[in-house]
């Protein structure tokens, strides 16, 4: 069984070097770590960007902010401190994916499926369903401003949708939106193992159109705007970081120059419930908006700075439930958010 590397019996303990995060990082480390939640998340960062993360500091020093999770109906009080978790380093995901890319080499192994194949599968054909449904005009009555999603825009084939697929890991979920009929598929992960891992099994599966970049989204080098962002997993191993609710402001300032004007983005959490995903980007909304109104730059008076920029959609309501201290949930919540 692997574990953490231990000197010789003849050396000086005392001498000992500190084990670093790889060495901690074993296969029965990683099982014990992914098998503490429910289902396992797909992403983390390690951003050393010393500005930005001083920002962020910043807004959170001045701003009251909570967490997700003070917000769940079914929590009569706020968690004391954020949870974390080896599952929000950089250096396990690589090793992770290190370890299966060689599986998948030596064996043909696809490895894991991040929170199962059947949500994967629910994901893709719902979202599709959201698209057409905005396509015929139908989802209008969703959105406060009219102007969001046009029926004009909605008229689109989903051949002309792009997709942009955040800490897609082993790409598994692009290639189920290939099978609903999109083409336009780009996936992004910081873990250069994850995106070797996913073109692997998308050449092997037939998938070879399908686009995978090495990129993190707390500091993404995209110049592009996508039509439909999806996230499965990777808000919720950033939440998992030391500095959590940090990069979690970073991530919302990122993902809002990610997503196109009218665009859609859709998280798939684990670890937070669709009322603390709205109460999250309620929280990003009024912190730009308050960011807009004391600030004098040219920059935030730009057009709508002043208004929310994500708006709720929609989201499935029909994944499996069940009965808790006398609330009903769910193990997994998708929800899709406009921008307008």
């Amino acid at each position: 069984m692997a574990g953490i590397r231990l000197p010789p019996e003849d050396s000086d303990v005392s001498t000992a070097r500190p084990p670093t995060n790889t060495d901690l990082i074993s296969d029965d480390d990683r099982s014990v770590a992914a098998d503490s939640w429910s289902i396992k998340s797909d992403y983390g960062s390690t951003l050393d960007d010393d500005q930005r993360h001083a920002d962020a500091s910043e807004v959170l020093s001045a701003v009251p902010y909570r967490s997700a999770s003070d917000y769940s109906s079914d929590k009569e009080e706020p968690d004391a401190e954020p949870v974390s978790s080896m599952l929000g380093f950089q250096s396990y995901w690589d090793a992770a994916y290190a370890d299966e890319l060689a599986n998948f080499r030596e064996h043909g192994h696809t490895g894991e499926v991040w929170f199962g194949a059947d949500v994967m599968e629910m994901v893709a054909s719902w979202t599709k369903g959201l698209c057409n449904d905005i396509a015929q005009g139908q989802m209008l009555n969703h959105v406060a401003d009219d102007t969001s999603v046009t029926p004009e825009q909605g008229e689109k084939d989903l051949t002309d949708w792009s997709v942009l697929d955040v800490g897609t890991g082993n790409g598994l979920l692009l290639q189920e939106f290939a099978k609903q009929g999109f083409t336009d598929l780009t996936g992004t992960d910081y873990s250069e193992g994850a995106i070797d891992l996913a073109r692997s099994l998308a050449d092997r599966d037939g998938f070879s159109g399908l686009k995978f970049l090495v990129d993190d989204v707390l500091d993404t080098k995209i110049e592009r705007k996508f039509q439909l962002v999806i996230d499965k997993g990777t808000l919720d191993a950033i939440g998992l970081h030391p500095d959590g609710p940090i990069k979690r402001i970073m991530y919302w300032d990122s993902i809002s120059k990610l997503v196109a004007t009218g665009g859609l983005l859709v998280i798939t959490s684990c670890n937070s419930t669709k009322d603390e995903l709205v109460q999250e980007v309620d929280n990003y909304n009024h912190r730009r908006v308050a960011a807009s109104q004391e600030s004098e730059t040219s920059v935030s008076q730009e057009a709508g700075s002043n208004s929310p920029l994500f708006s709720y959609l929609d989201h499935i309501r029909s994944y499996p439930t069940f009965m808790f201290g006398g609330s009903v949930g769910s193990r997994v919540a998708t929800v899709a958010f406009v921008r307008k």
